[in-house]
């Protein structure tokens, strides 16, 4: 016997109409790339997203094609979200930072049909023009005023005039709420990067999670993503904010200390969420200038582990920092760090020690560590293998790829870390299964390293490995071993990696040894170089 219940499809546009009709009036802010602040209300972002999906079906944009985003955070991104989606294409948003090589073959992976782009990126997109196979056009998200005089790039698009002619109103399709709606690629430790496609359920179950999960998200809130909306959808911000009618606060692409203290205190922000580099900037600035943050009451921090010295600042100014895990395939929200009824009775050294580890999974998310033949292992905080994880917005696979060993029969997908999870759900991670480095809330492949650096003639053997950061929370270190008779420079060796990698990604230093531990099979001993130089 089944219900008698309306079968109201979980479709994105949904979450906008409805923050037009309840919260039309309230703000969402954006300091954009040519200046100004923009101000406008949820009713008129919608009017303009509508506007967006009537230009788009007139470029020709149907249901599965895939539109890329080259792009800040900031109201129009925020208004390609919806329109793209909403006519049943696919969002795209691509990430900057990638190495070129990279950003070529997710464009031509994902064939985008046309890409979005700040004024910022036009050049990088000038400058691999020639690479993009599919591309029809490329359309500059400003007005008249700002296109560029002179530009390599093919008949392109100016966003306001686009949109400027098309009624504010539009029938949203009657979309399967499994339909794709929004790709990311997530850098793999091998091999090319690997796309993570969205549905319109999967993101609409998100940002239920989302609102459901973290505190002070309500429409008295004001909320800053500084996590780039290129990364993940800023963790599901640009949703959950309009579904609860949060005033949005976006800011462009000025991240510096000084400029998110200005915009936070203006704009009384009271939550806001990015990886550790970004804060340490903005309680350096707050520490020069003897300022506290005016409003802030929540900072979610997530992308590496956060430093027990940073959730202290913060505590002192008054901010409760909320550790948080996940990644690009979980869409991201996996684990986040809220205290049961019964912690809030421990004692400052045992609550800092909980607020150390990742979190814990709210509904929707099912987790597990595994040893290496599968089995499941204790919830006992000491017990430790691969986590796992399953549930509505976890991938279930990659886009235009075979089936991978990430995924097992039963569903669970293998995130490459090792954690132990206690008695009470509270997952801690404390090594990562393939020695990758994360930076910054960057991943950075070892093997990639490893196999730049052997390319010099100079070197025999090299092993990159992760050192501690106070700023980056971790960055690569080379451990090499030179050809005999070899001469080379630590300076010589990290020139070499230039237009190889993105600049972030070059190691910071090298050490000269004479030899590299090896297991019995031949294979380097990673763990005991990290316990010697991973400091």
């Amino acid at each position: 016997m089944l219900g008698q219940m309306m079968n109201w499809s979980l479709t994105i546009p949904k979450i906008l109409e409805y923050a037009a009709a309840m919260h039309g009036d309230t703000e969402i802010v954006s300091r954009t790339v040519e200046g100004p602040v923009h101000r406008y209300g949820y009713a008129d972002a919608a009017k303009r997203a509508r506007k967006l999906a009537n230009a788009l079906r007139r470029l020709g944009v149907g249901e599965g094609d895939v539109v890329g985003t080259l792009a800040w955070n900031g109201y129009r991104h925020f208004e390609i979200y919806y329109a793209v989606s909403g006519i049943g294409a696919v969002c795209h948003t691509i990430n900057p930072r990638l190495f070129a090589e990279q950003l070529v073959y997710i464009v031509n992976h994902a064939a985008d049909k046309y890409i979005f782009l700040d004024l910022t990126f036009v050049p990088l997109a000038e400058k691999l023009l020639a690479q993009f196979k599919g591309v029809k056009g490329f359309v500059l998200m400003t007005d008249r005023a700002h296109m560029p005089a002179a530009t390599a790039l093919p008949n392109p698009i100016c966003y306001e005039e686009l949109i400027a002619p098309e009624p504010d109103s539009i029938a949203w399709p009657d979309l399967d709420e499994n339909t794709a709606s929004g790709l990311c690629y997530t850098s793999a430790t091998t091999g090319n990067p690997r796309g993570a496609l969205y549905s319109h359920r999967s993101t609409v179950l998100h940002a239920f999670a989302h609102c459901m999960r973290l505190p002070g998200i309500s429409a008295e809130g004001v909320m800053l993503p500084v996590v780039p909306m290129f990364h993940v959808n800023a963790w599901g911000a640009p949703y959950g904010a309009p579904m609860v009618g949060a005033k949005l606060v976006f800011p462009g692409p000025n991240l510096d200390g000084a400029s998110l203290h200005a915009l936070m205190d203006q704009e009384q922000v009271t939550f806001s969420a990015g990886v550790p580099t970004v804060w340490l900037n903005l309680l350096n600035h707050l520490d020069q200038v003897g300022k506290n943050l005016a409003t802030v009451k929540y900072m979610l921090i997530g992308g590496s582990a956060c430093p027990q010295a940073m959730i202290e600042a913060f505590a002192k100014r008054g901010i409760e920092v909320i550790h948080a895990w996940g990644m690009t395939e979980t869409s991201p929200l996996g684990v986040v760090n809220t205290p049961k009824r019964k912690q809030l009775a421990l004692g400052p050294q045992e609550r800092m020690q909980l607020a150390l580890k990742q979190g814990r999974p709210g509904f929707g998310v099912e987790i597990k560590i595994a040893d290496a033949e599968g089995r499941a292992l204790p919830w006992d905080g000491k017990a430790f293998g691969t986590l796992k994880v399953r549930g509505p917005w976890v991938c279930s696979g990659y886009f235009r790829q075979p089936p991978m060993a990430t995924h097992d029969a039963e569903g669970w997908f293998d995130t490459g870390d090792v954690a132990t999870i206690d008695a009470d759900g509270f997952v801690e991670l404390v090594d990562r299964t393939k020695d990758v480095i994360k930076s910054g809330g960057e991943w950075i492949s070892s093997i990639q390293l490893e196999n730049i650096a052997i390319a010099h003639p100079a070197v025999q053997e090299a092993a990159a490995i992760a050192r501690r950061d106070a700023k980056w929370g971790e960055r690569p270190r080379l451990v090499v071993v030179l050809r005999k008779d070899a001469k080379l420079g630590a300076d010589e060796l990290r020139d070499f990696f230039a237009g190889k990698v993105a600049k972030w990604a070059v190691p910071d230093d090298v050490v000269i040894v004479e030899q590299l531990p090896h297991t019995a099979t031949g294979k380097i001993l990673k763990r005991e170089l990290r316990d010697k130089y991973g400091t």
